[in-house]
């Protein structure tokens, strides 16, 4: 029970990996305030979870008001905070022809700046408690694939929010900030993504050892471990880092040149 009777807001909750990082975090004793925007799926986790252990706040995390009004509710609900997990994120391809201004901003709004203003609303409230955020990024913000330009620069700014604040708020008001930066994951949604850009239907049960040494590619509850450590006294005064969960080296991967590959 690591996570024993913190108060901890997800973002993106109510599906793939922030449902799986909520769910793991009550079972580790923690209280959780489930953000999203799908109601009906958001109050069956909330069944499942328990009402004394969790409570849904549907809200657009984009909107101005909003993060005020998620640290309130979080504060209403159970008396404190404890943690936020930015896990909420907007996902389309994009590339240099297609991205325009309106697109790009979109993005930068869910997955940059909605992140700051939660951080930014919740700072007093984890002052008191010493508490931490865990923001979840992707592999992409290194580069990013071809087809995910927007999205990887989106997540790029976030690991750079990451490490910034990760020292200054460490050191001036005692909270942790760490990131998690997740390959290729499994998800529900994921599974039907590339159902719906023509791969086969069970495409997940054979993946090229070029993208994925194991054989498969990550679970949600995989991601949720890891976050359940980082939001936890159990990993002691670690702030500021950012942890690449992937099955080979981001940077310095060179595969031999005598396979070939084929789409």
């Amino acid at each position: 029970m690591q996570l024993k009777d913190k108060v901890i807001i997800i973002t993106g909750a109510c599906t793939g990996i922030g449902k799986s990082i909520a769910t793991r975090c009550v079972e580790e004793g923690a209280k959780v305030v489930i953000n999203g925007l799908e109601e009906n799926i958001g109050l069956e986790l909330i069944e499942k979870l328990g009402p004394k252990n969790a409570t849904l706040f549907i809200a657009d995390i984009t909107l101005e008001e909003t993060p005020k009004k998620l640290v309130d509710f979080s504060i209403k609900s159970f008396g404190k905070l404890d943690a936020v997990v930015n896990n909420a994120a907007f996902i389309a391809t994009s590339n240099i022809d297609d991205t325009d201004r309106t697109f790009f901003q979109k993005m930068l709004s869910v997955n940059t700046i909605a992140p700051f203003s939660i951080i930014q609303a919740a700072t007093d409230e984890l002052s008191k408690t010493k508490g931490n955020v865990l923001n979840i990024g992707s592999i992409n913000a290194w580069g990013g694939e071809p087809h995910l330009l927007a999205y990887s620069v989106s997540k790029g700014a976030l690991m750079t929010l990451t490490r910034n604040l990760g020292d200054s708020l460490f050191r001036q008001k005692g909270i942790r900030v760490n990131q998690i930066n997740p390959g290729w994951v499994l998800t529900e949604k994921e599974k039907l993504n590339k159902k719906e850009q023509g791969m086969k239907p069970n495409w997940y049960e054979d993946i090229s050892d070029y993208f994925a040494p194991a054989g498969r590619i990550f679970k949600p509850e995989e991601i949720a471990n890891m976050a359940a450590f980082l939001l936890s006294d159990q990993c002691g005064p670690i702030s500021s880092q950012v942890y690449d969960m992937e099955q080979f080296p981001i940077i310095g991967r060179n595969m031999p040149k005598d396979i070939i590959i084929t789409k």
